[in-house]
């Protein structure tokens, strides 16, 4: 695996445009969003260029004025990289490489290439390339730019139209040969889990870098990898738990993001597939985030996609140590009170009271309400658990609490290559 500390930083400029459907405050939020995902991959964002448009320029994305301020820029001081927040077609890669005379990266292939480098296990690492190489087939012809300096003419035509088309057909057949890989590895962890038996499953799913492998720890004592940058966790990790002589699965997933790229979607199928199948969901949300009520609704949005909407949820606002609202001055009398201004208390009275009892406001990092979620946990797991296990009255009994949480491994999907 690429250790991403190591690598020199690279410079680089981010762009953007405000649309219709995307205005200045959205682009500023996704802008703030693709500047953690440079510095998660290694690199250092040193200006912004942002363009409104009514939409995209089919040839370069951006318009020629703005093209030749970025070149200018590029050129004064030595970037080397131009990333920018949408995917870019195979044309538009190619005009603005040509233009730009520097690597050109969209918010897919950054996603992407965070992935590669995280990617630990034999699973993980098929999922990644898998998703690489369908975003990449319909941009090979990038990749041979030195064939453009052929010229037509007698005997100049055709080596390079099959040279990519031999490149294509070995990326398509590599393509097959990891679907077909996946397919088997999918067999082997529906057998995995079919092997748990009837224990609950519960899974822990959020936005990415708002805590869930943190709270995975506390809640099963064990060693997730946890780390304050994006997508930290990709494999997924399953603990067998015990909560007041209740045992229960508990899954640690891959966090979600705004514009996920498709590709991931696809090739992640198996490891959202913990998520599809699991009895009870616990949706963690970083409070502290300006913007975490896009971030619920982002996750919302995956979990329609994946047909896990439905499922029975618990709520945890986590990072409340964080979380800082902004004051109004006493003597402002212009600015209004809107919900960048609210208390906890105050987003209690929110649409958050609605929730009821199936929302519970924590700090992992501190410590603060951890033994209210773990109950919380056990009264919802408890209603499953009841409904399979009719008769095993026992189990609810008082018990010793210095034995409130016992741990198993019970695999996960990082078992099924390495």
């Amino acid at each position: 695996m690429i250790d991403i500390e190591s690598i020199k930083l690279e410079k680089a400029v981010l762009v953007g445009v405000i649309t219709q459907e995307q205005d200045e405050t959205k682009l500023d939020e996704y802008l703030n969003e693709l500047t953690f995902l440079t510095e998660t991959a290694g690199g250092e964002v040193v200006k912004r260029f942002t363009q409104k448009l009514t939409h995209p320029n089919p040839k370069t994305f951006i318009g020629t004025g703005k093209l030749l301020e970025i070149q200018g820029y590029i050129e004064e001081n030595e970037i080397g990289t131009v990333i920018f927040d949408d995917e870019l077609s195979a044309s538009q890669l190619r005009n603005l490489e040509k233009a730009l005379k520097c690597k050109i990266i969209d918010r897919t292939n950054l996603i992407l290439d965070i992935f590669a480098a995280r990617a630990s296990t034999s699973h993980a690492k098929t999922q990644v390339e898998l998703a690489q190489c369908q975003y990449f087939l319909p941009r090979l012809t990038r990749l041979w730019t030195h064939l453009e300096r052929q010229k037509g003419g007698i005997g100049m035509r055709g080596p390079g139209e099959t040279e990519i088309e031999t490149d294509r057909r070995i990326v398509r057949d590599k393509i097959d040969l990891l679907k077909k890989k996946l397919l088997q590895i999918d067999k082997q962890m529906a057998i995995q889990r079919k092997n748990r038996g009837k224990l609950v499953r519960v899974a822990l799913v959020g936005y990415t870098n708002v805590g869930k492998s943190t709270i995975m720890n506390l809640i099963s004592k064990s060693e997730v990898f946890a780390e304050n940058k994006l997508f930290a966790t990709l494999d997924t990790t399953v603990r067998k738990v015990v909560i007041k002589n209740i045992p229960f699965l508990l899954t640690d997933t891959v966090g979600f993001i705004r514009k996920l790229p498709t590709q991931l979607i696809e090739s992640f199928k198996s490891t959202l597939d913990e998520v599809r199948e699991a009895d009870l969901l616990i949706h963690v949300v970083d409070i502290a985030h300006h913007t975490f009520e896009d971030h619920i609704a982002a996750v919302n949005k995956i979990l329609l996609e994946i047909k896990a909407s439905n499922k029975p949820c618990i709520m945890l606002f986590n990072k409340i140590d964080a979380y800082l609202p902004e004051n109004i001055e006493e003597d402002d009398l212009i600015t209004q009170k809107n919900s960048k201004h609210f208390t906890i208390d105050e987003w209690k009275k929110t649409w958050m009271n609605k929730i009821g009892n199936s929302c519970l406001f924590i700090s992992a990092i501190e410590k603060k309400n951890i033994d209210e979620m773990k109950s919380l946990i056990f009264e919802e797991v408890k209603k499953i658990h009841t409904t399979r296990f009719p008769y095993n009255d026992f189990l609810y009994e008082e018990y010793d609490e210095t034995n409130d949480v016992g741990v198993g491994d019970v695999g996960g999907g990082g078992d099924s290559g390495e």
